[in-house]
C-alpha cells in the first residue's frame, strides 16, 4: 500500500496528515511540499471550501488581511481576559522550575556533610571598607559647619551602634565630631566614659581622613557662644536628607548641637561610601583600651591552653531581659510575680501572651535549650564552652543542665578572677571583655538576637565569616515542646534541618536585607573562585555533622532558599564530580 502525504490548511493552521489512499490525487502544491521533506511553510489562504463533502464544493477567496485581523482580535481578547492568569502561571512555573533544578542538584543526597566548626566557603570572602578614589577629604575643623555632640544610649553594644552612626552623621553634616558621651543613667548604671573603654587617640587618628574628631569643644569657642548648645532628639532610622533639611540649619545657626538618646537614629540603608564608613568605624576605629584588650587576650590564651578550639555562648538570661521579653519559663507563680514586678519599669510595654511570644520565636532560649541545640548539631560532650553572661535568672540551678551536657564550662570569673576585680563595678567594661573572647572564639552562639549578638555576628562576617550560630527559635520551640516524645536521632535531624540558614554561612542573607550592623553586605567582597581556596577535608568526621536539605528554611527576614547555599551546592556538586567530596546518605 502506498502512502500519500498531504498538508491540509484550515484558516491559519497547517496540519500534516498521512492519508492511506491509493488513488488520491496530489496537487502541484502538495508535490512541492512533499518534495521539501517537511519544511513547514505558511501558505497564504488563497481559497477556502464553501459547502460540504467531496471536491466539488464551491470555493471563494478570503482576504489575508481579514484572517490576520480576526486572529489578532482573538489573541487580544485572550490576552485581555487571561493576562493576569498567565502572569501568575508564569510566576509559579518559574518557582517550580527553580525548585526542581535545586532539588535535581541535591536530589540524590538527603544530607550533606557540613563542618560545624567553620564554613568551608568563608575563604571566598573578605572584609572590604576602603575609601573609593572619589571619596572627598574631610573639611578642616575650623571650616566645618560646627561641633556635633552625641549622647549615646543603652548598654555597651547599643552605644557602639550610636557611636558608629554618629561618625556617619558628622560626615553628612560636614561637622566636627566631639568624642561621644556614654550613657550613665540606663539600667546598667555604669559611669564609664568613652576613654575608659575605647582608645581615644586611635579613634581620632584612624578617622582623620573621614571626619575631624576632637576630645571636646575648645573653651575659647564655647565662651564666644551667645547661647548654650542646642539640644534635640531626631526620630529613629532618619534618612540623611532629614539631617540635611532639619538638623544642618540648626547646626549652622547655633554652631554647637547636641543629639540625645542617639541609638539607631540613622537609616539602615545608605549609599555605599557611608556604609563603608560605618564599617571602618565599627571594625577598625573602635579599639578597646589596653587593660581591656590585655585581659581579654589572657582569657583567650587560657581557653587555648585547654583546647585548640572552643565555643563562646552569649547567654542573655538576666531577670530584666526575661521580664522585657514577656516570656514564661515554667517557674510558676514565683517567676510570674518576680518578672512581672521588673516589667513594670517599662510603662509603655504592651500586654503579651507568653505562649504567643514563644511560638513567634521571640523568647530567648534557656541554657538547657542552647545545650540541646548544640548537641543535636553534632558538638560532642567534651567540647569546651566559654559562657559570656550577666546575672542568670535562677542562678546555678538554671545553668545545671547546660553544665551536664558540656562539663568543660568556663566564664571570665573562673578564668581570671583576680585580674577581673578592677573591672567588676563596670558592666560595660565587663561586656567589652566578653566581646573580645566571643569575637576570637571558633564558634559563636547566641540564645537571642540582641544588640551584642547582632554586632558580633556582623563583625565575624566581616573578619572572615567565622562560624556564628543563632537559633531559629520559631522552629526550635516546636521541637523543644515535644522533645520527650521523639527519639534523639529524630530530634537531632529536625534541629539540623531547622538550623539551615542560621549557621553563619556567607550567603545566608541577600545583599541589602537585614540590619546593616548584623549583615554588613556592602563591606564584604567575594574573591575569584579557586578550588584550592576551599581546602575541604571531609574525611575528618569528628568535625562534621549531617545537615539534611531543607528547602523551606526561613528567617525572620524572609525565605532563604536562594540565599542559604545555592552557590555552596553548585561548588560541592562540581567537586563531587571530581571525586573530592564525601556525602552522607540518609
Amino acid at each position: 500500500m502506498g502512502i500519500a502525504k498531504s498538508w491540509r490548511y484550515s484558516g491559519k493552521v497547517l496540519i500534516f496528515a498521512n492519508n492511506h489512499h491509493h488513488n488520491h490525487k496530489i496537487s502541484k502544491k502538495d508535490k512541492i511540499l512533499k518534495g521539501q521533506h517537511h519544511h513547514c511553510v505558511i501558505w497564504p489562504p488563497e481559497t477556502a471550501v464553501v459547502g460540504g463533502g467531496g471536491g466539488g464544493g464551491q470555493r471563494r477567496r478570503i482576504s489575508w488581511t481579514v484572517v490576520c485581523g480576526v486572529l489578532l482580535f482573538v489573541l487580544g481578547l485572550v490576552s485581555f481576559f487571561t493576562g493576569h492568569v498567565a502572569s501568575d502561571l508564569e510566576w509559579y512555573s518559574h518557582r517550580l522550575v527553580k525548585r526542581r533544578l535545586w532539588k535535581k542538584k541535591v536530589g540524590r543526597f538527603s544530607a550533606v556533610r557540613v563542618d560545624i566548626w567553620k564554613s568551608d566557603f568563608s575563604k571566598l570572602y573578605y572584609g572590604c571598607s576602603e575609601r573609593s578614589p572619589y571619596y572627598a577629604p574631610p573639611t578642616h575643623q575650623r571650616l566645618s559647619n560646627g561641633y556635633l555632640l552625641i549622647a549615646a544610649s543603652g548598654g555597651l553594644n547599643q552605644q557602639r551602634t550610636g557611636i558608629t552612626d554618629a561618625v556617619v552623621v558628622a560626615r553628612i553634616l560636614n561637622a566636627t565630631l566631639v568624642i561621644p558621651e556614654l550613657d550613665h543613667h540606663s539600667y546598667w548604671k555604669d559611669n564609664s566614659d568613652f576613654a575608659n573603654i575605647f582608645d581615644v587617640d586611635w579613634f581620632i587618628s584612624f578617622l582623620a581622613k573621614d571626619v575631624p574628631v576632637v576630645k571636646r569643644v575648645p573653651d575659647k569657642f564655647m565662651r564666644s557662644l551667645e547661647k548654650p548648645p542646642y539640644t534635640m532628639r531626631v526620630p529613629r532610622k532618619s534618612e540623611p536628607q532629614f539631617y540635611l533639611d532639619e538638623v544642618l540649619p540648626i547646626l549652622v545657626k547655633r554652631r554647637v548641637l547636641q543629639l540625645t538618646k542617639f541609638d539607631y537614629r540613622l537609616a539602615n540603608d545608605l549609599d555605599e561610601e557611608l556604609q563603608r564608613l560605618r564599617c571602618r568605624v565599627n571594625y577598625h576605629a573602635l579599639r578597646f583600651t589596653k587593660p581591656i584588650q590585655n585581659l581579654g587576650q589572657k582569657i583567650i590564651m587560657e581557653m587555648r591552653k585547654m583546647a585548640p578550639r572552643f565555643i563562646a555562648i552569649h547567654l542573655r538570661f538576666e531577670p530584666d531581659m526575661l521580664a522585657f521579653s514577656g516570656c514564661y519559663y515554667g517557674g510558676g507563680d514565683k517567676e510570674r510575680s518576680e518578672l512581672g514586678e521588673i516589667r513594670k519599669r517599662w510603662a509603655t510595654l504592651p500586654e503579651t501572651s507568653p505562649d504567643g511570644e514563644r511560638k513567634r520565636g521571640k523568647c530567648p532560649l534557656t541554657p538547657h535549650e542552647v545545650g540541646l541545640m548544640l548537641r543535636a548539631l553534632g558538638f560532642e560532650n567534651n567540647t569546651y564552652l566559654y559562657v559570656a553572661s550577666g546575672e542568670i535568672y535562677g542562678g546555678e540551678e538554671t545553668l545545671k543542665p547546660l553544665r551536664e551536657l558540656f562539663p568543660n564550662f568556663y566564664t571570665k570569673e573562673t578564668l581570671a578572677s583576680e585580674a577581673l576585680e578592677p573591672f567588676l563595678p563596670y558592666s560595660s567594661r565587663l561586656a567589652a571583655i566578653d566581646y573580645i573572647v566571643c569575637d576570637e572564639s571558633d564558634v559563636f552562639v547566641t540564645n537571642n538576637n540582641g544588640n551584642m549578638a547582632k554586632i558580633l555576628a556582623g563583625r565575624r562576617r566581616y573578619m572572615g565569616h567565622k562560624r556564628t550560630i543563632r537559633p531559629n527559635a520559631k522552629k526550635l520551640n516546636a521541637l523543644f515542646l515535644k522533645r520527650d516524645k521523639i527519639p534523639w536521632e529524630s530530634f537531632a535531624k529536625k534541629v539540623k534541618a531547622a538550623q539551615q540558614g542560621f549557621l553563619g554561612e556567607p550567603d545566608e542573607m541577600k545583599t541589602g536585607r537585614g540590619e546593616f550592623h548584623e549583615y554588613p553586605s556592602t563591606c564584604i567582597c567575594k574573591k575569584p573562585f579557586k578550588f584550592s581556596d576551599l581546602d575541604i577535608n571531609y574525611n575528618k568526621s569528628q568535625n562534621l555533622t549531617k545537615l539534611p536539605f531543607n528547602p523551606e528554611a526561613e528567617t525572620e527576614y524572609g525565605r532563604n532558599e536562594e540565599d542559604q547555599g545555592v552557590h555552596n551546592v553548585q561548588s560541592i556538586v562540581t567537586m563531587e564530580k571530581k571525586g573530592g567530596v564525601d556525602f552522607l546518605l540518609d
